[in-house]
Parts: structure tokens; sequence; C-alpha cells
């Protein structure tokens, strides 16, 4: 039996369409009514595991999900060991530097040495700042980091951004962008090589 790790939120109703579109159909997960994390597929071939985004590559990696469907910007952060199947197109955003917009800032070159920068992502942010050679603290935020720079307990912030309005509305600028990010299906390695069909003709059928 096939199984797939799906992110809760912003994903899951994308993921399942395209799961459904592949044959596989797990859309009892997106009746507000379901408690259950592990459920089983319509037509009885897969299940599917309702995990946080950041979980899905840990789940493939470790072989209790053969595929699984999470944003780059998770992937780029935790550098799990997954194999990388197709870029989906869908929860496009980007990966962006941001500060607030009386700073004077204009892009991330400017910010002074050894500032603090809070993030989500610091993984991504240290490989950021380190290739333009500059020294900051990151801040390890888990909650809301536009409340880094308006606090003041950071110059700036590296987050993930969509429309923008977040950052607008606190009176902050995205100044850089690191990465754009897009969600992707991944697989375990493992399992791909010891594949037998049944996973190569979902890959092949969400590549169109």
């Amino acid at each position: 039996m096939i199984t797939v790790a799906l992110a809760k939120g912003a994903l899951l109703k994308e993921s399942v369409s395209r799961f459904v579109s592949s044959g596989l159909d797990f859309s009892d997960v997106l009746d507000p009514d379901n408690r259950q994390l592990m459920v089983p597929s319509r037509c009885g071939k897969a299940r599917a595991l309702l995990v946080r985004n950041a979980d899905v590559p840990v789940y493939v990696a470790y072989g209790q999900a053969q595929l699984g469907i999470v944003g780059y910007d998770v992937l780029r952060e935790h550098q799990m060991p997954v194999a990388h199947l197709v870029d989906l197109g869908f929860g496009g955003c980007r990966m962006a530097v941001a500060v607030k917009e009386e700073s004077g800032y204009k892009r991330a070159s400017d910010l002074p040495p050894h500032c603090r920068v809070a993030s989500k992502f610091t993984n991504c942010a240290r490989e950021f700042f380190d290739a333009l050679d500059l020294p900051v603290e990151l801040v390890h935020l888990t909650g809301s980091v536009e409340l880094g720079p308006i606090t003041g307990i950071a110059e700036g912030i590296v987050d993930l951004v969509a429309t923008g309005r977040t950052l607008r509305d606190n009176g902050l600028i995205s100044i850089e962008d690191l990465f754009q990010s897009t969600a992707r299906l991944v697989g375990n390695p493992l399992a791909l090589r010891l594949d037998r069909g049944d996973l190569k003709d979902v890959v092949e059928l969400m590549r169109t």
C-alpha cells in the first residue's frame, strides 16, 4: 500500500486535488469533521498521513511515507534526504529579507554587520548571509517574525512572503529575495528504487 504524507494547512486542498488526478483520492481528509490523522484513500490502494508541513520530509525520509507534498522552503531549511520529483507549481511564495519601511535599507547588504535578523528559517538565512559575507546574529522565532523589527529585537527578518500584505500592514517592506518556493512532490529514495511501478505511475501522472 502506498502511504502519502500530506501537509495540513494552505497546501492541503490542492495537494489532494493533484493526487485525485493521479488516481489516489484522499478527499476525505478535507471533511471538516475528520479527526483521523491516517486516512485511507477512497480506492483503497493508499493512505494519507496528515502532518505538519515541516514533518512531511521527515516521514518521507524515514520511509513511513513513500511520497509527500511539501513547500520548497521546508526542503531548503531542513535538508532531509528525500528525492525531489516534481515541481507542482502551486503554493507560490518567496523567501525574502524584510525591514521597517523607514529604515532606509535598499538591499540585504545594507544591513549593518552583526545586527540581529529574526527568522523561522535560520538555516536558509545563515546560508544567504554567509554567501554575502555579512555576519549577522540570527534570532530564531516560531511565531510572527514581523514583530522582530517592530519591537526592536531584530533589524530585519527572513520569512516567506506571498502577497506582501502582512508586511505592509506592519510597516515592513521586502528588500531582497533569497529564492522562490512552490509545492514539490518528494519521494523516499529506497522506496523508489524498489518500486515495481506503482509509485512511478503516480509520479508520472503528477507530472502532467
